[in-house]
């Protein structure tokens, strides 16, 4: 296959993730009230809630004046989202695992990005965990599928970087 079309088609991850997340959202919007729980599993383990957040991660950010919620929330991201798009399809010396993971950070990014240019009112958080008391959280924030990805992708991509890393200085010793 070529490569230009092999690496063009990590970015179906993104497009999946961003579909899923945007599903998802609408699936909560339509069927929960904003800031109720819709559902509770496994003993309470996991909530399914409607909530919306005008911030970031742990609604950092939330109380900053429009105007900067738009430049750092929108602007920023979109721009770096831009330029990870063309990282993923331009760059050498990735592998094909790495570039999954970065298309599903671009995922991600795009799913809550989408969110905070077309949800004035907040992106839509709706997973609860059960944090049994952990770093004092009774229960882990709220998060939504673009969250999760960009968290697992992360990790993935985080720890191939060390693998890397520790096989080259391997292979220099």
């Amino acid at each position: 296959m070529n490569k230009n079309i092999s690496r063009s088609l990590t970015l179906s991850l993104s497009a999946f993730l961003v579909i899923a997340d945007q599903i998802s959202k609408k699936l909560i919007i339509d069927h929960i009230a904003v800031n109720t729980l819709g559902y509770s599993f496994l003993n309470d383990f996991l909530w399914i809630v409607h909530v919306k957040n005008l911030g970031i991660a742990f609604s950092l950010g939330d109380s900053v004046p429009n105007i900067i919620r738009i430049i750092l929330f929108i602007i920023i991201p979109f721009i770096v989202m831009s330029g990870l798009g063309v990282y993923i399809v331009r760059t050498e010396g990735l592998s094909l695992f790495q570039r999954w993971c970065m298309a599903g950070i671009l995922g991600g990014g795009l799913g809550n990005l989408i969110d905070r240019i077309f949800r004035p009112e907040g992106v839509v958080d709706f997973i609860s965990v059960k944090f049994y008391g952990l770093l004092g959280m009774e229960r882990f924030p709220v998060f939504n599928v673009a969250d999760s990805s960009i968290v697992i992708f992360g990790i993935l991509l985080l720890i191939t970087f060390i693998v890397e890393g520790r096989k080259k200085n391997e292979q220099k010793a």
